[in-house]
């Protein structure tokens, strides 16, 4: 146990204990050699532990040797002696942002001025192969002109090297961790800026949106529970809801998230035209079939067959391929019986206003007429061996409320729950795969309100009445099969929505 007066080293006499964490001991020394006052960071002595803890202590030093910032705080060097290592380092006076914002919070521009400062550290170790994980109040320190130094790079993960922890325990500051961090998707820089996110909202609303009584309910807020609207952050609002979305892809990289925070510091209020909850940046799929409608949710695993975009090796057909073939050979045979019929002519107008399309017959002869253009494409009857998909709202797609989107590979359990608890409020609730919407951004399960909606601003209107007033808890979505459409989207208040909330063509 150490005590003010011991030396370490030989040379670092411990003055007082500065605080503690889950990594250990920080304490205020003097350097006997070069008469200096340093931090000294003592690894805490859990038996069970310390080996592990070790490691993470003296990976923290390699990770801040390899910076070299203003705004990252400065390792001097480290003494590995038993029982426990230490780290020699700058010692920041001042306060941490923790200990300030129990005097209150900050005005939106002191926040942006910050959240910059912090930013750029952020930028710095990332390009270094190095995040963070842990951005919080208390690993922010404030010189006393006001400067943020980042701090506290202990369970920051480098390139290359695994992650350590010990049995059972949680790396980390819950009510900071990014969603995709604690689904085990730790690999993204993205991660830190969710934190950021989180840090920036305490900062201006003086209370932390995610935090719950217990460490279980707090994770799975962050997994789950939509964020309170903020009240006190003005022209930092548009940076809060780029960065507090659940899919890492749809947030401002940091070059983008600068710029915002620059504007609000300059006492702007910054636009921000996210992507999308599942859609990214347009992209030109392989020309597919048509997607199928919204599966039933009784059969939401029921195997439905893709025309796939690239060459793929041979698959087994299924039980539901041969009987949609089967049925669609049916329908082909009996068109061809009909369109032989004397009084009948290929091409007959229905009751319903759409048209009978034409077949092509399979024996010898000539080729049927071509109809005549209109401004409703005809479709052609398929090959037997290629279901027929019709898209959502016809050809021409449709505007949804989008509620959640959950990756593919969390797997339908994941799905199910998440459906299950939106269903509570939202009974009309549905889900699709993004797979088969070329507006849609590939690999989620969308659930989904299907309206009708004549625009995306009826769709936040309809969110707006169910008490959803959030994007990560509604965004208006068109569905189509043109890739282009994934543009289209109406982020909310219902009262003034961003975006593409209707259409233009």
């Amino acid at each position: 146990m150490n005590a003010s007066g011991d030396v370490v080293d030989g040379r670092f006499e411990l003055v007082e204990r500065l605080g503690s964490g889950g990594m250990g001991t920080v304490w205020r020394a003097r350097d006997t050699v070069l008469h200096r006052e340093v931090a000294l960071k003592a690894v805490r002595s859990d038996a069970d532990t310390v080996g592990v803890v070790r490691e993470r202590v003296l990976r923290e030093a390699r990770a801040l040797a390899r910076l070299s910032h203003p705004h990252v705080v400065t390792v001097h060097q480290i003494v590995d002696t038993d029982p426990h290592p230490w780290i020699v380092m700058e010692l920041v006076p001042g306060v941490s942002l923790q200990r300030r914002l129990d005097d209150g919070p900050l005005t939106p521009v002191e926040a942006a001025r910050l959240g910059r400062q912090v930013l750029a550290a952020l930028r710095a170790a990332h390009a270094a192969g190095i995040q963070h994980r842990d951005v919080k109040p208390a690993n922010i320190l404030l010189r006393p002109d006001g400067a943020a130094v980042l701090t506290d790079f202990g369970i920051a993960a480098l390139q290359g090297t695994t992650a350590l922890t010990a049995t059972g325990e949680l790396v980390g500051s819950p009510e900071y961790m990014a969603p995709e961090r604690i689904r085990g998707h730790d690999d993204d820089p993205a991660a830190d800026l969710w934190s950021l996110g989180v840090v920036l909202y305490v900062c201006v609303e003086g209370v932390s949106p995610l935090r719950r009584p217990t460490t279980l309910a707090t994770l799975a807020a962050v997994l789950d529970a939509p964020l309170p609207v903020p009240t006190r952050s003005g022209p930092l609002t548009p940076v809060l809801d780029a960065l507090l979305v659940r899919d890492p892809e749809a947030r401002p990289d940091a070059a983008r998230l600068d710029g915002m925070l620059a504007q609000v510091e300059a006492g702007a209020t910054p636009h921000w035209a996210r992507p999308t909850l599942t859609a990214g940046a347009p992209h030109h799929p392989t020309p597919t079939a048509p997607p199928a409608p919204p599966p039933i949710p009784t059969q939401l695993d029921t195997p439905r067959p893709t025309v796939p975009q690239q060459p793929r090796g041979p698959r087994r057909r299924t039980p539901l391929v041969v009987a949609a073939s089967a049925v669609l050979v049916i329908a082909t045979a009996a068109a061809l019986v009909f369109a032989l019929r004397p009084d009948k002519t290929d091409g007959d107008d229905k009751a319903d206003g759409t048209t009978t399309p034409a077949v092509t017959r399979s024996t010898p002869g000539p080729a049927p007429q071509q109809p005549s253009p209109s401004p409703t494409p005809t479709p052609t009857t398929p090959s037997p061996t290629t279901p027929t998909r019709t898209p959502v709202g016809g050809s021409e797609g449709r505007w949804i409320a989008q509620l959640h989107s959950e990756p593919i590979a969390s797997g339908t359990a994941a799905r199910d729950r998440r459906l299950a608890t939106i269903r509570r409020s939202m009974p009309e609730a549905t889900v699709l795969r993004s797979d088969d919407y070329a507006s849609l951004r590939p690999g989620y399960w969308v659930i989904y309100a299907p309206g009708p909606f004549t625009d995306g601003r009826a769709a936040l209107t309809f969110c707006a009445e169910r008490g959803r007033t959030t994007a990560n808890a509604c965004l208006g979505r068109y569905l189509s099969t043109d890739a282009t459409d994934n543009t289209l989207q109406c982020r909310p208040p219902a009262t003034a929505p961003t975006g593409s909330c209707t259409r233009t063509d």
